[in-house]
């Protein structure tokens, strides 16, 4: 009886030691995955402004971690100090200057790039600039009388695709959610060369414009948030959150009607297959009344068949729209692509001051030594074109867009266009 007692413990030690070992093997996996690798870069810290406190998702309420909470913490913390000792003693590769834009893209090539120097007497205050743009979001996040949809819900709420904005950088400790039609083909270009996600020939990207366009828009180039439960499955929400706590976040926006106007001159009014295809047709079978298309872009351009800026909007306004489908993410709005109420930005940049606020967000995050934003394009969509734009939209029409888009008027700080939605 006694031999019996003395195996069934043997067994149940036996089987604890299994298990704990494989605990430890999965923490030591995620240790590596996430630590290892920082460890032999120097990882950026937040300078906020007038003695602000570091950069911290604030959780009200929120218990104590568990303890794999606290264990995973405990890995991903380490001490700057010491991993700035060891950034010194490394050689920094060249600084780059983005000397020359990419050619055969054809929005590109079109637009081109602006490469005139900017006046120093123009550059913002941009710490208090930056101070009031993140009060402002935090204030109209916690006022109960602002609304719109999803603005209640808790970061664990949101559905893992959708944080399939948010790119991430480990090796500088940089989370970047990405908005369409404000700069993000450059500052994804960016987060490329930071975080050496793409090889050229072995060798890690050092010059943004460099990379090609259709590298920088392809998905598998960039670790999102949305990759974390393939890799790092029931842990995935557990290391979004300390990400979220100990990396510096940021975000650029832009005027919602001019963002508008910017995605249908790029999709709309250059030949673009896909963009025909599932948004070209249909709108103009729905609301120019046409019954035959031809198959391809070409032979639509040639036969002078564009969707309008008028079918455009119909589009956005139509009910059936999403029901079919969620916004594409080029007229998607801010707050559903980035989630400004869940996680607080520690950076809101503005395309409105694209230049200023690229230079001061790089030197932030101390990598302006490693590179530069490359140059605004010269004829980007200008907010003094929208009176144009909208001169043959009606102003019940237009009303009804300010509506559908009215949280990243008020969230962004953009004035209300009273001159479009009046009589």
């Amino acid at each position: 009886m006694m031999s019996q007692t003395r195996m069934t413990k043997a067994r149940l030690f036996h089987l604890s030691v299994v298990v704990g070992s494989i605990f430890m093997i999965l923490l030591i996996i995620v240790y590596w995955d996430n630590v290892g690798t920082p460890h032999f870069y120097l990882h950026t810290t937040f300078s906020r402004p007038h003695g602000a406190s570091p950069t911290a998702v604030k959780e009200e309420g929120r218990g104590p971690l568990s303890d794999v909470d606290e264990f995973l913490e405990k890995l991903l913390s380490f001490d700057p100090k010491q991993n700035a000792e060891l950034g010194q003693k490394t050689e920094q590769p060249p600084l780059h200057a983005s000397v020359r834009p990419i050619v055969g893209n054809l929005e590109e090539n079109i637009r081109g790039y602006d490469w005139s120097t900017r006046d120093a007497s123009l550059i913002l205050d941009q710490e208090k600039l930056q101070a009031e743009r993140r009060r402002m979001l935090r204030e109209l996040c916690a006022n109960s009388s602002f609304t719109f949809p999803t603005k209640e819900r808790s970061f664990d709420d949101i559905p893992n695709y959708e944080l399939n904005h948010l790119i991430v950088d480990d090796r500088h400790g940089i989370i970047y959610c990405y908005v369409p039609k404000v700069a993000c083909t450059n500052w994804k270009r960016v987060m490329i060369v930071l975080s050496e996600s793409l090889m050229d020939q072995g060798v890690p990207y050092a010059d943004p414009l460099d990379i090609p366009r259709e590298h920088v828009h392809n998905t598998s180039t960039h670790f999102t948030f949305n990759k974390f439960w393939r890799r790092y499955g029931k842990f995935s929400r557990h290391l979004m959150k300390i990400k979220l706590k100990k990396y510096t976040k940021f975000l650029f926006v832009r005027d919602p009607f001019v963002r508008l106007i910017s995605a249908f001159r790029s999709k709309f009014e250059l030949e673009n297959e896909e963009f025909y295809r599932r948004f070209a047709i249909p709108m103009l079978k729905l609301y120019s009344n046409y019954t035959s298309l031809p198959t391809s872009v070409s032979e639509a351009f040639e036969a002078g068949l564009k969707v309008s800026f008028s079918d455009f909007i119909q589009y956005l306004l139509d009910p059936r729209t999403e029901k079919l489908a969620p916004f594409n993410e080029h007229w998607r709005q801010v707050y559903r692509l980035c989630h400004p109420c869940q996680i607080e930005y520690d950076f809101v940049g503005k395309l409105e001051t694209l230049d200023e606020d690229a230079s001061h967000l790089l030197q932030l995050l101390k990598v302006d030594h490693l590179l530069r934003f490359p140059p605004s394009y010269r004829n980007r969509t200008a907010s003094s074109w929208e009176e144009d734009w909208f001169a043959k939209i009606p102003v019940a029409w237009r009303r009804q867009l300010y509506k559908l888009y009215e949280a990243d008027f008020v969230l962004f700080g953009y004035p209300k266009p009273e001159s479009l939605l009046q009589n």
